[in-house]
């Protein structure tokens, strides 16, 4: 009789028991978010804070330019791509007089860290050439390192080590000595940390991570959350505000989006001109089930995200957006600039004309600056579309 009770009660608890691990683990997996310690900002401490230091408590570089105070409607709607500006990209003799002279008021990915670590000596450099204090400059946190890069890690008094920020199985991604880094790497959120905190000391105020999805390995359990939480605990303890931004592809994740001040995205130029309308640029989908290049401005888009910066997209490919649009004649160019901005201002969504872009380096038939492989409006050379530019910023 003890044992036919024993069963009862056994076979009674059992299934109660099973069905709650069950259920849990399809919660978990299907909700991972919400059971991730990272998810919300929570409970979760910053580099400096693990190694005991005090994580402000380091004058910050010197300036002689004081930027000026944040302004979101001056950035979306004056803003322009100028990749690399403060960073030596194209031709600086060309470059600068361009920047000073042009209606640009916010240029975006000045900084870039692509496979270099920023050199903030001729970054400050730039800017006090540049010499206007009526702009800001945004910085692009580059989904590519240099493995074999020295940089000095100062909390540490060493050099980074780039080679531990790779992703597994990424080595050479982008080439002979690159890889792709992942946010889940303590010594890569450190190297985040100082480049980040560097570039608000000299006055940049808005951050555009590269491909997250390369960064970041899995959007359910994020670690980007971690490195934006400590910008803004910087930005923070200096009294200014930063505005933070990622290109984010075709991640529809909104709790995910929500970390992010801004996403980013590309415009998918036709050589005919069409601006379209489809939540995937049709180049590459066709039916359901082809990979989904986004258009940003489409309600799949902007019902997720707070605001949308939109610009011509490069690859360094033969079909790119910047390709194809070099590659239209002149009065086509200006036409679609006209086009673009009235219909991503319809949208509500901030569109970047181009004033600095890679090109293709085997590129045919497109205007250029005075280098192949890099696009200029300058009225010096083949694009001659800075006047048309200007109009549009006015």
């Amino acid at each position: 009789m003890l044992h036919t009770h024993f069963l009862s009660f056994f076979r009674k608890g059992l299934i109660p028991f099973t069905l709650t691990i069950f259920f849990t683990s399809v919660f978990f997996f299907v909700f991972p978010t919400s059971l991730d310690r990272n998810a919300d900002n929570a409970d979760v401490p910053s580099i400096d804070d693990r190694l005991g230091v005090d994580p402000f408590d380091k004058p910050p570089l010197e300036r002689s330019w004081q930027p000026p105070s944040f302004d979101l409607a001056v950035i979306k709607n004056h803003g322009c791509i100028a990749d690399g500006l403060l960073s030596d990209y194209n031709e600086p003799d060309v470059d600068i007089p361009l920047a000073r002279a042009s209606n640009c008021r916010y240029f975006h990915r000045a900084l870039e860290t692509w496979l270099e670590p920023p050199d903030f000596n001729d970054v400050r450099e730039v800017i006090e050439l540049i010499g206007r204090d009526d702009v800001h400059y945004g910085m692009f946190i580059a989904e590519a390192i240099d493995t074999k890069a020295d940089y000095l890690y100062r909390l540490e008094n060493r050099d980074f080590e780039f080679s531990d920020m790779c992703r597994k199985n990424s080595k050479n991604f982008w080439g002979e000595h690159t890889c792709r880094p992942t946010l889940k790497d303590e010594e890569y959120r450190a190297y985040l940390d100082q480049i980040t905190r560097d570039a608000m000391d000299i006055g940049i105020r808005v951050f555009l991570f590269g491909q997250i999805h390369h960064q970041e390995e899995n959007i359910h359990f994020p670690k980007v959350d971690n490195v934006i939480r400590a910008m803004r605990a910087y930005a923070d303890s200096q009294d200014y505000e930063i505005f933070i931004g990622a290109q984010t592809g075709d991640i529809t994740n909104k709790k995910y989006l929500s970390f992010f001040d801004f996403i980013d995205g590309g415009v998918g130029v036709r050589s005919d001109g069409i601006i379209e309308d489809g939540p995937c640029f049709s180049r590459f989908w066709q039916r359901e089930g082809d990979w989904c290049w986004p258009l940003m401005w489409h309600d799949e888009y902007t019902s997720r995200a707070e605001h949308i910066f939109i610009s011509m997209d490069w690859n360094g490919q033969i079909g790119d957006d910047m390709h194809v649009f070099a590659s239209m004649p002149a009065a086509q160019r200006h036409d679609y600039l006209a086009r673009l901005q009235t219909y991503m201002a319809r949208q509500d969504v901030a569109f970047f004309p181009p004033l600095i872009t890679p090109l293709p380096r085997d590129g045919t038939g497109n205007c250029h600056g005075p280098r192949k492989r890099y696009y200029s409006p300058s009225m010096e050379y083949g694009c001659k579309d800075i006047d048309v530019i200007n109009d549009l910023l006015r």
